[in-house]
């Protein structure tokens, strides 16, 4: 198969089920065959993210306050914006492959199988963004995962700690905090199902995080750089001052975090 040319194809579609088809064959071509570099192929640079043609991009200021869970609106701002950022996250584990292809084999499987996990959290949340009336695209949303894509282009150290290990696990930090405001309404049957919905994603996410940090510190160990490199990367983009109110730390212990991380990262204690 023309791997890179298909995984463009579906990193630029706007048709989930073709990003869902053409995943599963580059995974399946993948788990039998050695993907090799292709003479003269360079990864394209994309001018915009493929959701552009669902929805409105603004400036995260002026995305719509997410308040009031118990209404339809304001339930569907929240699984919008949830749907929003899996729907970022399957072009993201997509671009990983596409856009690295000296990285080995088990590298294109581990964000390929991501890819897959990330489908499956959009089809599932945007099920129930329409039983509430509702579908993607409906609401504006912002670009921040794409930009951040854009700007770790050139680096795949980069991509890894800004992605996985940056982005995702605040995830881990934020997911916990969602499902606590929405413990108290769950006698409402879409909250339920958000709920349901939200802690397949949580687990999974986990092990999204330990696929980044494993290749972060393959990287590291093959550009013969320490691992605070991740801190000086987080400082470069900006990253490092940002508040971070909530950090679970059983959370990112467990996607790979040592301790040290954490309490930098702003945590009050942890203990290996």
């Amino acid at each position: 198969m023309d791997f890179y040319r298909e995984l463009e194809r579906a990193i630029t579609s706007d048709d989930i089920a073709f990003k869902e088809q053409v995943t599963r064959e580059c995974l399946a071509y993948c788990n039998q065959n050695e993907v090799r570099e292709v003479p003269g192929f360079a990864p394209k640079v994309f001018a915009s993210p493929s959701y552009v043609s669902k929805c409105r991009i603004v400036e995260p200021r002026k995305l719509p306050a997410r308040k009031d869970f118990e209404s339809p609106e304001g339930l569907a701002t929240l699984i919008h914006a949830i749907t929003h950022i899996e729907y970022s996250a399957i072009d993201l584990a997509l671009d990983a492959v596409y856009r690295f292809p000296k990285m080995p084999r088990a590298y294109k499987i581990d964000w390929l199988e991501v890819a897959s996990d990330e489908i499956r959290h959009y089809n599932m949340l945007h099920r129930l963004l329409e039983e509430i009336g509702y579908c993607y695209g409906d609401f504006p949303v912002h670009s921040g995962l794409f930009d951040a894509a854009a700007h770790t282009a050139g680096s795949v150290l980069e991509r890894m700690a800004i992605i996985p290990r940056y982005y995702e696990a605040s995830g881990l930090d934020v997911n916990p905090q969602i499902m606590k405001k929405l413990a108290n309404k769950k006698r409402l049957p879409q909250i339920q199902k958000l709920l349901d919905a939200l802690d397949i994603i949580y687990d999974e996410e986990i092990v999204h995080v330990q696929k980044g940090d494993r290749w972060f510190k393959y990287l590291c160990q093959q550009e013969g750089k320490s691992e605070t490199v991740y801190f000086e990367i987080l400082e470069q983009y900006h990253l490092l001052e940002k508040h971070r109110p909530h950090i679970n730390v059983e959370a990112r212990k467990a996607a790979g975090f040592a301790c040290e991380e954490i309490l930098k990262l702003g945590a009050k204690t942890c203990s290996e």
